[in-house]
């Protein structure tokens, strides 16, 4: 074949190219056309023979090659040409316009429509479409209808109904007589006059009325809520300029959020329609009162308990019959709200007596998170309100009215100045205990300031045993307590604020049988003495020696408790009483002391011997503050001891025996730290014991205090160190199962007194909150001209310098754990950890819809569509959507949290709702894109909540 001919057939073959088919020319469109027709009838006849099954395939097959167009071509063509005939428009359409479409409908007509099918039938039992039927005729539910309960308003339409007499013409004018019987003329003279007098007097009303409306009516063109109220006022000064546009703006928003709040009910105003009353015939979830025939007749004794206070589940239980116990939220509460939940629990009455338990130390009051009440904020106006008013509930000073701060202020000289600014701002005497107990609250079992009662004020209010098991073991108690709380908490959900408090501490005390503790801790603690004073004599007969120095102790013990009763029963008038007094007169008038006694006095000698036994009570308690600080210390050692002896040292054996347990690096990251302050502690404990061994008044221990406080670094070290160390112990118990095995034989015995080794390890952490509180009873005790004075100031500075660093830092953790939980029970929640953020307050409560906004506002219904969560940090509000889940064969449900939006706290307006009966317990909270129309459960929440918020948001916008 030549050359041209190989040419020219290439070009054939060129020209008859194909496309989409491999026998379809391409160039020539003619052919092209013909084929393709041929080959259309040739399918079509082909799928014509077919049968249905093969038909279904070979659609299936061409679908498999289509393309996303020609997919939509086939859907629109089936679109134009295949129109519906038949949809259920309560599937298609949303909820709200099917609910909508059905409320024009009449009860019979409903009634019918919910016999369509399942989705009517839910659709049509709604309580949105009964409700208004049934509030027309002026039915209401005797009940509260449960969260997963729908149709009971349906129900009671049909109950209603079914109950009524429903009587013809006929029958009714033989039962009751005809409605036109003729009247005479005085009935329907008396009849006219009467309306006219109730027309009289509705036209006055109405008048009234418009009266009032006009005097407190809005500007023209503005709603009744602040943004709009105020909008119109501040625009022609936001038109003015545009240089400080952004920060006039934020002026103007700042404005707006005060006029929000002081348009707010106020405490003050508790009777007013628009206010929060008191509900003195209900009961309230947080009080408990034990109701005595005795007690009635005279003023109830009335106690505060802060949930801040270890095991306070157990302090709640020995609260004595008779006695009226509050259990109050540490965080989430303002003082205006304190005072709120204490009037509600006397319900008008005035208290003999009113006790105060809270967390604290020797300076200051812990009373509400954000609230410590020392001698620097004591004069602030609202700490100062908080107090005259709180004085007022008790009974005067001159009827035996006194209030009992459970914490020891009476030990330090800032306590006792706390003391008595609270006795002159109030005019009722306030008391506190004078002991320090290091580990325990062993302080309010010793002795108080002021007059001697027929009791102590501890015995006042609670059960003498109950509260000795709770003060000796507060540790162990709150440890079982937390798994307690965590298996009953969920069970008790709903009653967890009535009496799970009282439950839960009567199950710890049952369970646990703490009497019988205490009494074999005493004994063990004898026998204990007993053997080693046993292999200290050797004695060949050692039962015989055990018995007798166990009859001496007994005896020993017996003698000192008979003089304490004689104490008891003479000392109080002689010793608390004049010595208060005089302590009073000499802080009150130092300069006129001298002047004012005088040599003819007949009782200058008396108060000379009275000055004389205060010098030496100063030095015997001086000298006791002292060996409580040696005693403290020596048991503080022997832990760290306890702690070097029972881990360090065997896996240091194991390590050199070539059987290492943990390798040498990790040793020294987890006790490196500890082995150095267990070396400065006991260098710290031997000048202790080296001063006390020759110890008089003249001595001093404000030196050794100051040497020991210029190297604290190795404490620094340690909590600087600490979150590794926990890292460390937790990735070597999960990788190595030597150590985990060594934890599991070594953690929670007998000689770890049942502590594992992280809760060993916390023991240095509060180790300076006792040397503070020893050392401000130490400077107390210690007059003003003695030498230990100046240093004993320059330690307690040192010291307490310290332990603010270490609460920060453990507060800073705590509100990083808080915010990380938060954050992770939320879905969607945008990042929450901030600086110096933390979380106030949760509430749950119901979003609202209001049907019909053109009605006035005593006659609006309101539609319940969901529930909220508002988490309430100290600079922001956040919203979330709460959806509850129950989960078969289980009585606990579970709550999951979506974010909804979150608004600066300086940004957020606040309207209160008037109840109506139409609506109880709303408010609007309204941001700057969106508005939430809220109600909580009960009067008592929306109360707290809106104090807690518009204090929350006085805080953020004074920052």
């Amino acid at each position: 074949m030549s050359a041209g001919d190989s040419s020219r057939k290439t070009l054939g073959m060129e020209s008859y190219h194909t496309r989409f088919s491999a026998w379809t020319p391409f160039s020539n469109k003619t052919l092209n056309r013909q084929l393709f027709q041929e080959r259309v009838a040739l399918i079509s006849h082909w799928f014509d023979l077919w049968t249905n099954k093969q038909r279904q395939e070979f659609l299936f097959t061409i679908f498999l090659h289509c393309t996303k167009s020609q997919l939509r071509f086939v859907q629109d063509w089936f679109s134009e040409r295949m129109h519906v005939a038949k949809v259920d428009f309560s599937t298609v359409l949303p909820r709200f316009l099917s609910l909508h479409i059905f409320s024009f409908l009449n009860p019979k007509d409903l009634c019918v429509a919910a016999q369509v099918s399942w989705p009517w039938k839910f659709l049509t039992e709604q309580d949105c479409l009964w409700m208004p039927k049934c509030i027309r005729f002026g039915w209401f539910l005797p009940y509260a209808p449960a969260d997963n309960e729908y149709g009971a308003w349906k129900h009671h339409y049909v109950a209603c109904v079914s109950n009524l007499d429903w009587l013809t013409p006929r029958e009714a004018a033989a039962v009751y007589g005809t409605l036109n019987e003729p009247k005479t003329g005085d009935e329907e003279l008396q009849e006219r006059q009467r309306e006219k007098c109730l027309r009289k007097v509705i036209w006055e009303k109405i008048a009234l009325r418009k009266k009032e409306l006009l005097r407190v009516r809005p500007p023209w063109g503005s709603g009744t809520r602040c943004w709009r109220l105020l909008e119109s006022r501040y625009q022609p000064r936001l038109s003015q300029t545009s240089r400080g546009r952004v920060g006039l703006q934020e002026a103007v928003e700042k404005q707006l959020v005060s006029a929000s709040l002081e348009a707010l009910p106020r405490r003050s105003k508790v009777s007013g329609s628009h206010s929060y009353p008191l509900l003195s015939k209900k009961s309230w979830r947080g009080v408990y009162k034990n109701d005595d025939s005795s007690s009635r007749a005279s003023q109830p004794h009335i106690v505060l308990i802060s949930s801040r206070i270890p095991a306070y589940e157990v302090v709640v239980d020995s609260v004595r019959a008779g006695v009226i116990s509050v259990v109050y939220e540490h965080s989430g509460l303002t003082l205006e709200s304190l005072l709120y939940l204490v009037e509600k629990a006397l319900d008008g009455q005035r208290a003999q007596s009113l006790g105060v338990f809270s967390d604290g130390n020797s300076r200051e009051i812990h009373l509400l998170q954000g609230y410590k009440i020392g001698i620097k904020n004591l004069l602030r106006p609202e700490a100062r309100d908080f107090w005259e008013r709180l004085g007022s509930y008790v009974a005067p000073e001159e009827e035996g009215g006194h209030v009992d701060l459970f914490v020891p202020l009476g030990a330090s000289e800032a306590g006792m100045e706390v003391l008595s600014q609270l006795s002159q701002l109030t005019g009722t005497l306030f008391t506190a205990p004078t002991g320090i107990a290091t580990g325990s609250y062993q302080h309010i079992l010793s002795d108080w300031l002021g007059r001697p009662w027929e009791r102590a004020p501890p015995s006042i209010y609670f059960s003498e045993s109950k509260l000795q098991v709770w003060s000796s073991l507060t540790d162990f108690l709150e440890d079982t307590l937390k798994s307690a709380r965590k298996q009953l908490s969920p069970l008790f959900k709903e009653l967890q604020k009535n009496i799970s408090g009282r439950m839960i501490g009567q199950f710890v005390f049952d369970t646990m049988n703490m009497a019988n503790i205490l009494n074999n801790q005493g004994i063990a603690q004898a026998l204990a003495e007993g053997l080693t004073e046993l292999s200290k004599e050797n004695s060949d007969k050692p039962l015989e020696f055990l018995s007798y120095f166990l009859l001496k102790n007994c005896s020993k013990k017996s003698k000192d408790l008979e003089g304490n009763v004689v104490l008891t029963e003479r000392g109080p008038e002689a010793a608390s009483g004049p010595s208060a007094k005089e302590r009073n007169v000499m802080e009150d008038n130092p300069q006129d002391k001298k002047s004012s006694r005088s040599q003819n006095d007949p009782n200058f000698e008396v108060l000379v011997q009275l000055e004389k036994k205060l010098q030496v009570d100063s030095a015997e308690k001086r000298t006791k503050v002292v060996r409580e600080l040696l005693q403290s210390e020596r048991r503080y050692v022997q832990m760290l001891e306890m702690l070097r002896d029972v881990y360090v040292t065997p896996l240091r054996a194991a390590l050199s025996s070539n059987r290492a347990i943990l390798s040498a690096a990790n040793i020294q990251i987890i006790f490196s730290d500890i082995l150095q302050i267990l070396s400065l502690n006991r260098q710290f404990l031997d000048n202790l014991r080296d001063r006390l061994r020759e110890w008089g008044p003249a001595h001093c221990v404000g030196e050794i205090f100051t040497k020991f406080g210029s190297q604290l670094n190795t404490y620094t070290n340690f909590f600087n160190n600490y979150p590794v160390v926990l890292k460390t112990i937790e990735k070597c118990r999960e990788m190595m199962p030597a150590f985990r095995a060594f934890l599991k034989r070594r953690d929670k015995t007998v000689v770890t007194k049942m502590l594992s080794l992280p809760e060993l390890l916390l023991y240095p952490s509060r180790r300076f909150e006792e040397y503070l509180n020893l050392l401000y009873a130490l400077r107390l005790h210690t007059p003003a001209e003695h030498v230990d004075r100046g240093a004993l100031t320059t330690a307690i500075d040192h010291i307490k310098k310290y332990k603010d660093y270490i609460d920060q830092m453990k507060q800073d953790i705590n509100m990083k754990e808080q915010l990380s939980d938060i954050q992770r029970v939320i879905w969607g929640c945008p990042p929450l950890s901030e600086v110096n953020r933390y979380l106030i307050r949760v509430q749950d409560v119901a979003q609202l819809h209001c049907c019909d906004e053109e009605r006035s506002s005593s006659s609006r219904l309101y539609e319940h569509t969901r529930d909220l969560s508002l988490f309430l940090f100290n600079d922001a509000l956040l919203v979330s959507n709460r959806s509850t889940s129950h989960t078969p064969f289980e009585r606990t449900s579970k709550s999951t949290h979506q974010f909804i939006a979150s608004v600066a706290l300086h940004r957020l307006l606040i309207e209160d709702i008037s109840d109506t009966k139409y609506i109880k317990n709303a408010f609007i909270l309204q941001g700057p894109k969106c508005e939430w129309i809220c109600a909580t459960e009960g009067e008592d929440d929306k109360f707290l909540w809106l104090s807690v918020l518009q204090n929350a948001i006085r805080s953020s916008m004074e920052k």
